[in-house]
């Protein structure tokens, strides 16, 4: 994922106080230097084994895009298995149960995406080399599945209470073509949409990665079409793919700024029918993205702009005597742009428990699943789930098995987790 600086990238929100006292840093080291805390961390130490087991059998029951449900319901057996109430699946295949807490504090959801940008077919068994654990979607992002349970055993084990409620889950649509479809439903349409006071998604990494801010995206697939013909017998006559090449190479020179960061990519062309055949359709899918809202739709405009003169070109070079160029234009992605500011108290109780957990907090941008609440002004954060990851969206993605750095990680996870819960 892309990180980024956000110092200057910050947006004012009304955020609700996690506890009293102001002072952090203290807070994490209290709870850090605790017996309590020594318990859960025991816990997760002991339970790590069946931590990485856990990702295994979960890699291995496939998640491609909009099929997530075998996954899920696998998952939510996990959830039920530690004893949590309400367990629902919901209307676009979220996940998840809740650990009741004694009252006074706000709803908190952590989550972590149960979808993989791997089609259907792929193979997913996993591959053990050493320390290493090979897989197409091991790290992004399901490698923090198992570590969301392994909390709820370490929380029981310490006898931890909470004033918060906390809704452990596993959402739906993160990836490419879902669009963020599980968290914007849970935002816009679900029973919990103006309930939830916190939000923590889970992506591969250590303790230390502490994203704050969406990098915002838009998304186009643009469908080229003509009359197409024999590649000799209709030799003259206009051609989609030479349109579609006018709008790639105009695409290509848009100027965009560097702050904020701003880029753009054709990620697939498609068309045509044989070698020997003028194709009648041909089409390029574009991704868009930017740190800065008024950045990206700059952008934005600038490629819609582009369309029309590309079709008119190649229409004014060539024979429309069987029909001309035209063309369809289809949005299939829109992230919005969003932060949590540096100064709100889930991002200071992350950067602190961070701390206390030995490590070197680093802030940014990426695009996840906090992109919705971000762009909401919703305390919202992305963490690492504490397993090192490598090669994401590759058929060689992989996971480093490291115990001691692992249960590191994953306990100032969970300090984050305590402390914005009230954890008693």
């Amino acid at each position: 994922m892309t990180k980024l600086m956000m110092a200057a990238l910050l947006a004012a929100a009304t955020l609700p106080t996690a506890a009293s006292a102001q002072d952090f840093d203290a807070q994490a080291r209290a709870l850090f230097a605790s017996k309590k805390f020594a318990a859960a961390k025991a816990s997760i130490a002991a339970d790590h084994g069946r931590i990485v087991e856990d990702v295994v059998t979960l890699t291995e029951i496939p998640a491609p895009p909009f099929k997530e449900d075998a996954r899920g319901k696998a998952f939510l057996e996990m959830l039920r298995a530690e004893g949590l109430s309400d367990l629902t699946t919901d209307a676009v295949g979220n996940v998840y149960g809740t650990r009741k807490g004694t009252g006074g504090g706000p709803l908190i959801v952590v989550t972590v995406h149960l979808d993989t940008v791997f089609p259907e077919g792929t193979d997913t068994k996993v591959r053990r080399e050493g320390n290493m654990l090979y897989a197409p979607g091991i790290g992004d992002a399901t490698c923090g599945l198992p570590v969301l349970t392994a909390f709820i055993r370490a929380m029981k084990a310490a006898n931890y209470s909470t004033k918060s409620d906390i809704i452990f889950m596993g959402n739906v649509g993160e990836e490419g073509p879902g669009d963020l479809r599980g968290t914007r439903y849970l935002f816009s349409n679900s029973p919990l949409k103006d309930k939830i006071g916190y939000f923590i998604s889970l992506e591969p990494g250590r303790a230390d990665r502490i994203t704050n801010a969406g990098i915002g995206s838009k998304r186009y697939k643009v469908t080229f079409t003509g009359p197409g013909g024999h590649s000799q017998g209709d030799f003259g006559i206009v051609n989609p793919a030479y349109a579609m090449a006018n709008a790639m190479v105009a695409f290509g020179k848009m100027t965009v700024p560097k702050e904020p960061r701003t880029v753009y990519n054709v990620g697939i062309v498609e068309g045509g029918t044989s070698v020997n055949s003028i194709p009648f359709s041909t089409a390029m899918t574009i991704d868009m993205r930017s740190t800065g809202k008024a950045a990206l739709d700059a952008e934005e405009q600038q490629f819609l702009s582009l369309l029309k003169p590309a079709v008119d070109a190649e229409n004014a070079a060539r024979s429309t005597a069987k029909g001309k160029i035209g063309y369809d234009l289809k949005q299939v992605g829109d992230r919005p742009v969003g932060a949590t500011p540096l100064d709100a108290p889930i991002i200071r109780i992350a950067a602190a428990a961070s701390k206390a957990g030995g490590f070197s907090p680093t802030f940014g941008a990426g695009s996840t699943d906090s992109n919705i609440p971000f762009s909401m002004g919703i305390p919202a954060v992305t963490l690492g789930s504490g397993f090192q990851t490598m090669r994401a969206h590759s058929l060689e993605e992989a996971m480093v098995v490291d115990k001691d750095k692992d249960v590191a990680s994953m306990s100032a996870i969970l300090a984050t987790l305590l402390l914005l819960a009230e954890a008693k």
